[in-house]
């Protein structure tokens, strides 16, 4: 069986109701779904790479064909070790179009096995960025509203 497994890569820094559009939308797309939490040494993350992982873990537990894993180096690269053939990535905005253009370019010239698939995030939640939820969270703010359950902070 020829398997049609996609990688969502990202920090998810936190995971948002936004990430949670774009995966639950694709899922009947792909026979399976690896999130992939990207680390970068360089990166200055506000939760830990264990919270975070448990976070996207819990949110898709009742979804048998997503897969919740971390990694370090370039997003191609691991697409092609764990055998996936599609990265699949969220739009919200013409910004982020130019932003994933620019590295679908890219990864198409670092291999031309991988096709870069992109879903518009859904109206509603195409407002909801990690790096918003993020300063909501420093200023004290309500960030439920932009989260799954799952995102629990200690209060």
């Amino acid at each position: 069986m020829n398997r049609r497994t996609a990688l969502f890569p990202g920090s998810f820094d936190p995971i948002t109701l936004g990430h949670c559009d774009i995966v639950e939308r694709a899922l009947p797309l792909f026979d399976k779904i690896i999130i992939g939490i990207g680390e970068n040494p360089l990166k200055a993350y506000m939760f830990t790479l264990d919270r975070r992982l448990a976070w996207v873990r819990q949110t898709f537990a009742l979804q048998t064909q997503v897969e919740v894993v971390s990694y370090m180096g370039l997003t191609v690269a691991f697409a092609e070790r764990i055998g996936a053939r599609f990265i699949l990535r969220g739009l919200r905005n013409p910004a982020d179009f130019e932003f994933e253009k620019a590295i679908a370019h890219t990864n198409r010239e670092l291999s031309q096995r991988i096709e870069m698939v992109f879903l518009l995030t859904s109206s509603g939640k195409s407002y909801i960025s990690s790096s918003i939820v993020r300063d909501v969270i420093r200023n004290g703010g309500d960030h439920k509203a932009f989260v799954p359950p799952s995102v629990k902070l200690a209060e």
